[in-house]
């Protein structure tokens, strides 16, 4: 099925989903409902579960327990009707266009249909100048954007990105919002994680809050950054280190014996 003959695969359901590795459970009970339009924002600490959340919602890892729906589905894959960017993206030894071309025939996207769709992914994001030039050879900040062209050319109705600006400098982080943006525009439901409270000000539409792999907080961006209901949020953005700290509802629950 084409995706733009496709109803939207949302909503994404989690229900009690966890994930083990290595014994330890790193995903705990997850449950909520991301819904169609809004720009969704993940955050939390260093070592909170966000990549793997992303990674679970994408499929690229299957849940220890629980279930993962998409509503929208209705019996066809849903893969198809997502993508997602990573951090450190790989850059295949070809041109950026053929990068972008790569993309489109895994998706066996009609040859006839591939110069246009790749002319208007790289005219978006500004590398028409570098289409003939190797992609390894671009800066990091111009392989985010193409990796972002990659994801975009196939029109995915979910866009999952795992801080997408990490490390990049200001002018490129402006430059990737702004694609972001575009995206989002266009029509593209965007999940993204970030360490970056500020970034998360200026693109979020509805915050997730994760802490040692629990999601303790799901709220519109507005009202969590006026007054965030969970305890370690209120900590989190007041700039305090949590890694190593329990919030309210976690010692309740070791002091029931119910915390694993």
């Amino acid at each position: 099925m084409d995706r733009n003959e496709a109803k939207s695969i949302l909503p994404l359901e989690f229900r009690q989903v966890s994930f083990e590795a290595g014994g330890k459970r790193l995903i705990k009970d997850l449950s909520f409902r991301l819904e169609v339009g809004a720009r969704t924002i993940v955050i939390g600490p260093n070592g909170a579960g966000k990549s793997l959340f992303l990674r679970l919602c994408h499929s690229l890892i299957a849940p220890s327990s629980g279930k993962i729906i998409w509503h929208g589905a209705h019996g066809y894959d849903p893969a198809p009707f997502q993508a997602m960017v990573f951090q450190r993206p790989v850059m295949l030894r070809r041109s950026v266009a053929a990068n972008i071309g790569y993309a489109l025939s895994l998706r066996k996207v009609p040859r006839r249909e591939r110069p246009e769709r790749i002319e208007e992914a790289l005219r978006m994001t500004g590398l028409n100048r570098l289409a003939n030039y190797s992609a390894r050879v671009l800066s990091f900040g111009e392989q985010q954007k193409l990796a972002l062209a990659r994801a975009w050319v196939l029109r995915p109705q979910v866009l999952f990105l795992d801080e997408p600006t990490a490390s990049l400098d200001p002018a490129a982080t402006h430059d990737v919002e702004e694609l972001i943006n575009t995206i989002h525009q266009a029509g593209t439901r965007i999940v993204m994680t970030t360490h970056d409270l500020e970034q998360a000000r200026r693109l979020a539409d509805e915050l997730l809050f994760l802490h040692r792999g629990r999601l303790l907080e799901k709220s519109a961006a507005t009202a969590f950054f006026t007054k965030p209901e969970n305890d370690l949020a209120q900590k989190f953005i007041a700039g305090d280190l949590l890694w190593w700290k329990r919030g309210e509802d976690n010692r309740k629950q070791i002091s029931e014996g119910t915390t694993k």
